[in-house]
């Protein structure tokens, strides 16, 4: 028993590694690039592909031979997104917003020291021809990154910054010091920032979302290319509606700001 215990973990293990395989730059591979990926055999790689295929977790083309992630595995994602009660919370408010501001609007979860898109919205003069859902992007190079990191102690930020994070372009804070004045700025006036932080061309406004206890979990953000969101001008009409949004959310949460108040002067 014990050895079919181990060899059943061991099938699903490598099972799993195929799938993680397939990201936004390779979504569709041949089995001499999975075996290359994953050290595994061909005859494996093969044998265990054809069975994902069959359980439709992925699909190969005919013509090519190549796989690509199947109609299981958007069910599984789909599923997973619906039991997410910040994504069920949020939702309808990212699309609402979305359509006010004619940008994109996003929603994210903190997950250890990144943070993954739950659901995203495009406005008419922000579009996308892909989805954000699963993704996932770091805390220190974007307004939503900030905008969870401003609920983090002082010692979970330090932690964060004691390998230098990477720098995208020349605007991304990879400065403890200087992080920590972005910080205290949105804690004093309830929104963060991103110019040009993450990649050219891009800005945005993130709000942080609260839970029952008052804690941040997730973010809103509001999107789009400098052309269109220019937060160089006045932008406290767009800051206002994301705030309002985030906390909309955060009351579907459960979120009470007095309550919260209470509980902190306690500490």
């Amino acid at each position: 028993m014990a050895s079919e215990s181990v060899g059943g973990t061991q099938t699903v293990e490598r099972a799993m590694s195929l799938l993680a395989c397939f990201t936004e730059e390779s979504g569709e591979l041949r089995v001499s690039e999975l075996c290359a990926l994953t050290g595994l055999g061909q005859s494996t790689v093969s044998r265990m592909m054809s069975a994902l295929d069959r359980m439709r977790f992925v699909v190969q083309d005919d013509r090519t031979g190549l796989y690509r992630l199947g109609p299981a595995a958007v069910s599984l994602g789909t599923i997973a997104l619906n039991g997410s009660p910040i994504f069920r919370a949020s939702r309808q408010i990212a699309q609402n917003l979305a359509h006010r501001l004619g940008i994109g609007v996003n929603v994210a979860e903190l997950s250890g020291f990144t943070f993954t898109y739950l659901c995203n919205f495009e406005g008419a003069l922000a579009p996308k021809s892909f989805a954000m859902a699963g993704r996932t992007a770091p805390l220190h190079a974007t307004g939503l990154g900030k905008a969870l990191l401003s609920g983090m102690p002082a010692k979970r930020v330090d932690e964060y910054f004691e390998n230098t994070p990477q720098r995208y372009t020349p605007h991304t804070i990879v400065d403890r010091d200087a992080m920590q004045v972005a910080l205290d700025e949105t804690r004093s006036r309830g929104y963060a920032t991103e110019i040009e932080e993450l990649a050219f061309g891009r800005a945005c406004i993130a709000a942080p979302i609260r839970d029952r206890a008052g804690e941040i979990v997730a973010g809103l953000s509001a999107s789009g290319p400098l052309s269109v969101l220019d937060l160089q001008a006045p932008h406290q009409e767009i800051a206002l509606q994301v705030i309002e949004a985030a906390d909309e959310i955060s009351v579907a949460l459960g979120y009470s700001a007095s309550h919260s108040a209470t509980a902190f002067a306690s500490l």
